[in-house]
């Protein structure tokens, strides 16, 4: 059978435009066609697509008419409104992390420590809701790009989950490093949150998406999200901080560390923790207690190599793991960074979803439950760790 040309234009020109757009080049099942990009910098996208040989258009809505599928690549604050005119446009949409948050006020002096953050949860539960009705509208779909529940440690275990009927106690999952690469990301007007949005929402996806896995195959039905507990800190940003210029530290106005404690309806737990403190390179894993079980699923780093370098420069042109500030000595080079990350998986079941229609593992249910819990905890943060139900859709 002849494979369907999926015709895709990407917006934004980014650290995730860039993933995508190599991510897409490995996609198989269909014929992918990156026809262009799209930027609100006309320099940003030219620069972008002139190094990929692909056209840089001068307004979304020309985008729009030239493709299929849309990949909102730019900053939070905008992912709502592109997701939106996409879908009114007829299109399918691979949204970035997180599908949408709150921004603020459009305010110069805006502050996101200083924000209600009950406020924040209910402008961001209307805005998950407009994007929701605006693809019940839509003959599109939007796939939420939550790569975790790609990676193949979590699929074997959604494998496990469903074979052995197993009950998840309890999960605790996390993602660390030192910093994160955009400037903007520092800013909570840019990135709808700090660190337990932006690194918190890849261990709490995958954990949302195991419990759904877990109640689809015994029930039939989904096991949600109830409550969250949560505490929230700004480490770098004390007065007492001492910068040996390791740890990125030039944050405005938000969090750098935070843990979630969430209680699903069965009563099981998940325990989630995010951070731009750690040295050594991403650390992001999720461990599983079963009834029957126990899986320990190793994103970054993980052992499929190991090397010994005695002198760094002999490495200067060999890539090992993402956000090591050294490669002397023993490291774990990663064979396959995207593959062990579920970046090429997530890819292909979008583009081949995109022909088929059939549904994806993670849509934007999932993606509405991810930012109903972690909104949920940033209240739970400000009332200093008590328990905030969460509204789940």
């Amino acid at each position: 059978m002849q494979k369907q040309t999926v015709k895709s234009g990407i917006i934004g020109a980014g650290f995730s435009a860039g993933f995508h757009y190599e991510s897409i080049l490995g996609v198989s099942g269909t014929l992918p066609e990156v026809v262009g990009v799209y930027t609100a910098s006309g320099d940003d996208a030219r620069e972008y697509a002139e190094a990929r040989g692909i056209r840089a258009f001068e307004t979304r809505e020309k985008l729009f008419e030239a493709v299929d599928l849309v990949h909102v690549c730019a900053p939070a604050a905008f992912h709502e409104e592109i997701t939106v005119a996409a879908l009114e446009a007829g299109k399918n949409v691979i949204c970035e992390k997180p599908m949408t948050g709150y921004c603020g006020d459009g305010s110069d002096d805006f502050n996101g420590e200083t924000l209600s953050k009950e406020l924040a949860l209910e402008k961001a539960l209307e805005s998950i809701q407009r994007m929701l009705d605006a693809e019940k509208k839509s003959d599109g779909r939007i796939f939420y790009a939550e790569n975790w529940v790609y990676a193949p440690s979590i699929q074997k275990e959604r494998e496990v989950i469903e074979k052995t009927g197993a009950q998840i106690l309890w999960m605790h999952g996390e993602e660390a490093h030192s910093g994160s690469h955009a400037y903007t990301y520092g800013f909570w007007k840019y990135s709808a949150g700090g660190v337990m949005i932006g690194k918190g929402c890849h261990p709490l996806g995958a954990a949302l998406y195991l419990k759904r896995v877990e109640g689809m195959a015994r029930d039939g039905k989904p096991i949600r999200p109830k409550s969250v507990t949560a505490r929230t800190h700004a480490l770098t940003r004390m007065p007492t901080f001492r910068d040996e210029g390791h740890i990125r530290s030039n944050y405005h106005d938000i969090d750098d560390f935070s843990i979630m404690h969430v209680e699903f309806e069965d009563g099981c737990i998940a325990t989630i923790i995010a951070s731009d403190i750690i040295l050594g390179g991403i650390h992001n894993w999720l461990e599983v207690a079963a009834n029957n079980h126990r899986t320990l699923c190793n994103i970054n780093p993980n052992t499929a190599m190991q090397t010994y370098n005695p002198v760094d420069e002999n490495f200067k042109d060999i890539y090992v793991v993402e956000k090591t500030g050294t490669k002397q000595g023993w490291s774990f080079p990663s064979p396959d960074e995207d593959w062990f990350t579920g970046y090429p998986q997530e890819m292909e079941a979008f583009y081949r979803a995109s022909v088929t229609g059939e549904p994806v593992e993670s849509d934007s249910n999932l993606a509405a439950n991810i930012i109903s819990t972690i909104y949920s905890a940033y209240v739970s943060a400000e009332r200093k760790g008590a328990a905030v139900d969460v509204t789940t859709f």
